[in-house]
C-alpha cells in the first residue's frame, strides 16, 4: 500500500481497491482481487463484530470455497451437517440427507473460527487488513476518498461496500436499499447437552402460529437456537424474556426433543435483523460495488446467507477486474444480475411461506397477502 503524506494532518493511504468489512463477503472479494494482483485495503474494525451465532453451510458451498481456495481451511475445524429437517405446513418432519446429494455433508460452522479462516486467506494473498471503520465515501476527479471515523483519509480506484444490511458505502454513494419485510430472529446460545450419545448433525426449522423456530447444533456440543417473527410481533409474545422464549420452546414437540437435553432457559438473548432487502443499484460508476447482505440479505430460512456472501464477493471482484480492464458494462452487468437473483429469491420465498395453511394470524397472513412488506400493524391477541 502506498501512504502519499497527509491532509490537514490526516494521514492519507492509496490502494487500488478498498473493502469496507471483513466478513465472508468482503473477504472473499478481497481475496478475489489479491489473488488478480490488485492492491487491496480492508478496512474493518479490531476485533469481533459482536456475538454470532452458528450456522449452516450448505454443500453446494463446496466448489466455490475450492475455487476461492480455502476449502482445506475447513477440515477438521467445523462439525459436519448431515442434512435439514423441517415441519412445515404439517406436524410431520420430512427431512433432506445431503450425503446422497453430488457434493456430500455440509458443514455446521463456528463462525468465528470461519470468518478468521477467510480473513486469514485473503491477507495470506495481499490484502491488508486496516482497523478502522469507515465513516463517509465521495469522489473526487479520479478516485474515491473514505474517510474514517478515526480521522483517516484513504484514497481508492474502486470501492467494495460489505457493510452488511447497513449498506453504509452503498447509502453514501447514492444507491437505495428497499427492506421487503421486518422479520427479526430472537437467538440463544445453549451450552453442552446433559448425557452421553451421537450428537445430531442436522438443523431443524419448524413453523408455529406466530413464526418459526430454527436450530442446529455447534461444533463445541452447544446449540443454538432462534425464534424468528415480526419485530412488532415480538412484544405482544413476550419473546424478549429468556423464560417466556423457553416456555415456548418447550410447546414445539420437535424443537423440543432436540433442546429438552441442553440446560435452559439461555442466560441471555440476541435480537438479530433477519428481514429480506435488497440495495438498487447494487454497482455501478465510477467503480464500486455491494456484496452479500449489503447487496441482497436474505431471510434464513432460504439458508443462503454465506453462500450468497461469498458468491457475491467473487462476482463482484470479477467485475471490478473487468471493469478496471476496460469493459463499460461490468459493473452494470453485475448490478443486473444481482437484483435478477434477489427477484427470483423473493419468488421462492413466497412459494415456500405459501405451503404454510395452517393459522389464520397476523404474520402469515403478512406472508400470503404482501403485506407483511410494508405492514406496521399491532398484533391481535389470537395471534399470541
Amino acid at each position: 500500500m502506498n501512504d502519499s503524506g497527509s491532509i490537514g494532518g490526516a494521514r492519507v493511504r492509496r490502494c487500488d481497491v478498498l473493502v469496507a468489512g471483513s466478513g465472508p463477503a468482503g473477504c472473499a472479494a478481497a481475496l478475489a482481487l489479491a489473488q488478480a494482483g490488485a492492491e487491496v485495503l480492508l478496512v474493518a474494525p479490531e476485533g469481533s463484530p459482536g456475538w454470532r451465532v452458528g450456522e449452516s453451510l450448505a454443500p453446494t458451498a463446496r466448489p466455490l470455497l475450492e475455487r476461492l481456495g480455502v476449502l482445506d481451511r475447513l477440515a477438521g475445524r467445523h462439525a459436519s451437517c448431515d442434512g435439514n429437517l423441517a415441519a412445515w405446513g404439517t406436524d410431520t418432519l420430512a427431512a433432506v440427507d445431503h450425503r446422497l446429494g453430488p457434493y456430500g455433508e455440509g458443514w455446521h460452522l463456528d463462525r468465528a473460527r470461519f470468518d478468521a479462516a477467510l480473513l486469514t486467506a485473503a491477507q495470506d494473498c495481499g490484502a491488508e487488513r486496516y482497523a478502522r471503520r469507515v465513516r463517509d465515501a465521495r469522489w473526487e476527479k479520479d478516485h474515491w476518498q473514505v474517510v474514517t471515523a478515526e480521522g483517516d483519509v484513504l484514497r481508492a480506484g474502486c470501492l467494495v461496500d460489505a457493510t452488511g444490511r447497513a449498506a453504509r458505502l452503498a447509502r453514501r454513494i447514492g444507491a437505495t436499499p428497499t427492506r421487503h419485510d421486518r422479520l427479526i430472529a430472537v437467538a440463544g446460545l445453549l451450552g453442552p447437552r446433559n448425557g452421553a450419545g451421537e450428537p445430531e448433525r442436522t438443523s431443524l426449522v419448524q413453523s408455529t402460529r406466530w413464526g418459526w423456530w430454527y436450530t442446529a447444533p455447534l461444533p463445541d456440543g452447544g446449540r443454538v437456537v432462534m425464534a424468528l417473527t415480526d419485530a412488532d410481533l415480538v412484544p405482544g409474545l413476550h419473546l424478549l424474556d429468556p423464560v417466556v422464549w423457553w416456555n415456548r420452546a418447550k410447546q414445539a414437540g420437535h424443537l423440543w426433543d432436540r433442546v429438552a437435553r441442553h440446560q435452559g432457559p439461555p442466560p441471555r438473548l440476541r435480537v438479530l435483523a433477519a428481514g429480506s432487502a435488497c440495495t438498487t443499484p447494487a454497482a455501478g460508476a465510477p467503480g464500486w460495488a455491494a456484496v452479500g447482505d449489503a447487496a441482497t440479505a436474505t431471510d434464513p430460512l432460504a439458508a443462503r446467507g454465506i453462500l450468497t456472501a461469498m458468491a457475491t464477493g467473487l462476482a463482484a471482484a470479477r467485475a471490478i477486474l473487468a471493469d478496471r480492464a476496460g469493459d463499460p458494462d461490468a459493473l452494470a452487468a453485475y448490478a443486473r444480475r444481482i437484483a435478477a437473483v434477489h427477484a427470483e429469491y423473493l419468488r421462492v420465498q413466497a412459494a415456500v411461506y405459501g405451503r404454510e395453511t395452517r393459522w389464520d394470524t397476523v404474520f402469515w397472513r403478512r406472508r400470503h397477502q404482501g403485506a407483511g412488506r410494508t405492514a406496521d400493524r399491532r398484533p391481535a391477541a389470537t395471534d399470541r
